[in-house]
């Protein structure tokens, strides 16, 4: 098999084949999620990443692909994110996700990183297979996923009488705003200092500082968005000293399909209790029902111990889809050779594998999505990694 580098950007033929690899992918391991558009898929692939530099392989035939992301920040310059690893099911129990594998690995020792990063679908022999390779859990979460359709309209649910993509009630002292695309310069600054308030969420033994949130920042991350085909709406709450108290981002990576992102929801700490998560996500609820007919599903992801933001939401209608895990690979202890552990790991490797030592299974991997639940009444999607919304790793 032939392994080759692409070019940034990759041709139309090359984007042509990564959709059909994804698709044909997700078909068998996430059937209930629909598959990425080709304008989602190239979108990712040629805007570049807002604050790294893209990595991607592609294996002769469209067999195969994989995408890394190399933190260019001088805080994170130790680490990368390992994105897209994806095997048609009609290759796979060939070696050609381990071969993929071996050049995201000759390329991080080549880069110096000391540990990669992704997110993983759990309980299944994708996770046996990071397993293996010597990753290991160091955030548990979960998809959740809300039905737009059965969702009732904001003001409703506020028993109020405003009418459909009106602002419904805040708590006083409080004013809904919402911004389709952009937010405008003059809001950037305090709603730069509201993402600040990430800086206590929960990150469980991930290894990458926090950058800190200026303007520049945020409109660089928004416009990544949109640059790549995408659309993001945030919608805030404000107080009258013009302090961003609240807000939440929903983003769809192709505005003409079925589903959306959760990114960001945030209350700062000096504004909780006050149910301003709830009001914001109301909002933005009933203005991407008018926005977008054809939307039917919101996913997001939250931390098992997030508590307060997964009550949040099974409020909003938000159910289980399914469990995940950041998985985290330290490189300074040795990369294991591929298909080896110890003890328990290898054991559960084997139980999924081929006789060739191939895992039977899809790896999953999301992120920018990379969509992880953060802290006190936050969420988080990474909006600034490579591949947008919908990250997507599957290994055989």
């Amino acid at each position: 098999m032939t392994i080759r580098a692409l070019s940034l950007p990759p041709t139309d033929a090359e984007i042509d084949a990564w959709t059909e690899v994804l698709a044909a992918a997700q078909a068998v391991d996430l059937p209930q999620v629909p598959p990425p558009a080709r304008t989602e898929v190239a979108g990712r692939l040629t805007a570049p990443p807002a604050r790294g530099r893209a990595a991607l392989w592609a294996a002769d035939g469209g067999a195969g692909v994989a995408g890394l992301l190399l933190f260019t920040d001088e805080a994170n310059a130790h680490t990368a994110y390992l994105d897209v690893l994806a095997v048609r099911p009609d290759a796979r129990r060939r070696g050609l996700g381990r071969a993929l594998w071996a050049q995201v690995r000759a390329e991080l020792l080549a880069q110096g990183r000391t540990c990669v990063l992704t997110l993983v679908d759990a309980d299944g022999p994708g996770e046996c297979f990071a397993r293996s390779l010597g990753f290991e859990n160091v955030l548990p979460m979960a998809w959740y996923e809300q039905d737009v359709r059965r969702q009732p309209q904001a003001a409703a649910a506020h028993g109020d009488g405003a009418g459909a993509g009106s602002p419904g009630p805040v708590a006083p002292g409080y004013e809904l705003r919402a911004w389709h695309g952009l937010v405008p310069d003059e809001w950037a600054g305090p709603l730069a200092t509201a993402h600040g308030a990430m800086g206590d969420a929960p990150m469980g033994d991930i290894d990458e500082k926090t950058e800190t949130w200026t303007p520049q920042r945020l409109h660089a991350a928004h416009q990544l968005i949109l640059d790549r085909g995408g659309e993001i709406t945030t919608v805030a709450a404000v107080t009258g000293a013009g302090e961003v108290a609240a807000y939440t981002e929903l983003v769809l990576p192709d505005p003409t399909g079925p589903r959306a992102l959760q990114y960001d929801t945030v209350v700062a700490p000096a504004h909780r209790g006050h149910g301003l998560g709830r009001a914001v996500k109301l909002h933005m609820l009933d203005l991407a029902r008018n926005r977008y007919p054809d939307l039917r599903l919101i996913a997001t992801t939250v931390a098992d111990e997030n508590t307060p933001m997964r009550t949040v939401n099974e409020r909003l209608g938000y159910r289980l889809a399914r469990p995940a895990a950041y998985y985290q690979l330290s490189l300074q202890a040795g990369l294991r050779t591929p298909g080896t552990s110890d003890g328990a790991d290898h054991a559960a490797s084997r139980r999924s594998a081929s006789a060739d030592g191939e895992p039977g299974a899809a790896w999953k991997v999301t992120r920018d999505c990379a969509e992880h639940g953060l802290g006190a009444e936050i969420e988080l999607i990474r909006a600034d990694q490579i591949n947008g919304a919908r990250p997507y790793l599957t290994a055989t």
